[in-house]
Order: structure tokens, then C-alpha cells, then sequence
């Protein structure tokens, strides 16, 4: 891996589907967050990462026993009937997946 290579690089591309109009906002405010964060060596370290992270960007833990549907976030409102709200049922069956792939193929490289 590069110098300096942070976790960031495992959001590119973006998802082609979304689950609510708040989870774009929360796939891009989850980039950003870990935009300084060196890329790990070991998958289950960035995997620790990726979790920590969402849960912090979000506000909410993802995989909590009782974590709700979704969360609303007032600050990515920009319209829509399910604007700023964060399918977490989509991030725990498809976006947080995705990325672990990412991670996957990134680290096999």
C-alpha cells in the first residue's frame, strides 16, 4: 500500500443505490471522517474502524441489539419525504458490506 493511504480510499465508488435520501450524506460525512485515518494492515482493524466511525458520523450504533430503522439528521435535509434519514437497515444488509468488500480487494492488492 501507498504511504500515507488513508481509509478513505474504500468509498470510491459510490453506491449506485441508496436506501433513503439521508444515507448519500452519511456515506460522504463517514468518508470525510476517516479521510486523515491510515489505512490499517489488518481487515478486522478496518472493519473496527469503519464501524466506529459510522457510529460517531451518525450518532447511533449500528449493530446495537436495539438500534432503530432508521435515524433522522436534520443537517442532511435537502428535501424529499425521507430527507436526511439513514436507512440503517440498508447500512447493516448493503453499504457497510460494500465497503468491507472494498476493504477486501484493497488489502488482497
Amino acid at each position: 500500500m501507498a504511504n500515507n493511504e488513508t481509509i478513505a480510499v474504500l468509498f470510491d465508488p459510490e453506491p449506485e443505490q441508496w436506501g433513503l435520501r439521508g444515507d448519500p450524506y452519511a456515506w460522504r460525512a463517514l468518508k470525510k471522517h476517516l479521510a486523515k485515518v491510515e489505512f490499517p494492515a489488518s481487515p478486522n482493524e478496518a472493519k473496527v474502524l469503519l464501524r466506529a466511525g459510522f457510529d460517531e458520523v451518525v450518532g447511533c450504533k449500528l449493530y446495537a441489539p436495539d438500534s432503530p430503522a432508521k435515524v433522522e439528521r436534520p443537517e442532511w435535509n435537502h428535501g424529499g419525504m425521507s430527507g436526511g434519514v439513514v436507512d440503517l437497515t440498508i447500512w447493516r444488509t448493503k453499504l457497510m458490506p460494500l465497503l468491507e468488500e472494498h476493504m477486501a480487494r484493497h488489502l488482497s492488492r
